[in-house]
């Protein structure tokens, strides 16, 4: 019973609120990764000098040393890739899908899941044309979504967006470093 009262007295003050799903990863797949009929996930264990090197370049190495790729094809040829990203802050996780096609430029980011205290928020940052500022970024390029929307937006959902464009960051660093 303790346990369960400190739960939620921990939650209460983090007040992160239950996840809820935005676009399903399999309609995010489909639309990332447009024609192709055969997946593989492609896992990658990174060593200690390759978390250190992702660290370095963009501020970010993945919780379990791992980043998984999703590799999509057409009649045996690459037609792209994919990597689901989870970005957390206080208000709770948000979990983003990428999308590359084979020369490493980002074909498109969904969000696919978030709070229901952020949703609005990301709703809202979604509706004024985040994503599309993703659209062609090319490898080495920042993400400038937030930018390109902040003066349409609220001030919680111009958050929302800066934690999207930290999320395609890092999803797009572990591309050009780790996919080839």
């Amino acid at each position: 019973m303790k346990t369960i009262i400190l739960s939620a007295v921990a939650a209460a003050l983090l007040h992160i609120t239950p996840t809820v799903v935005l676009v399903k990863r399999q309609d995010a797949v489909n639309r990332l990764l447009p024609g192709a009929d055969q997946f593989a996930a492609r896992e990658l264990h990174l060593s200690s000098a390759d978390s250190k090197r992702l660290h370095d370049a963009v501020g970010w190495e993945p919780p379990d040393g791992v980043v998984t790729f999703y590799v999509g094809k057409h009649q045996d040829q690459v037609s792209g890739a994919l990597i689901f990203m989870r970005v957390d802050c206080q208000h709770g996780p948000l979990e983003l899908a990428i999308g590359f096609d084979p020369r490493g430029t980002v074909r498109g980011v969904e969000v696919t899941k978030a709070t229901v205290e952020m949703k609005p928020w990301v709703l809202e940052a979604l509706r004024a044309g985040l994503t599309d500022a993703y659209r062609g970024l090319g490898p080495g390029q920042p993400p400038a979504g937030a930018e390109q929307v902040k003066s349409k937006i609220g001030a919680m959902p111009g958050y929302m967006a800066e934690l999207i464009d930290k999320g395609v960051m890092h999803a797009a660093e572990a591309y050009r470093l780790f996919y080839k």
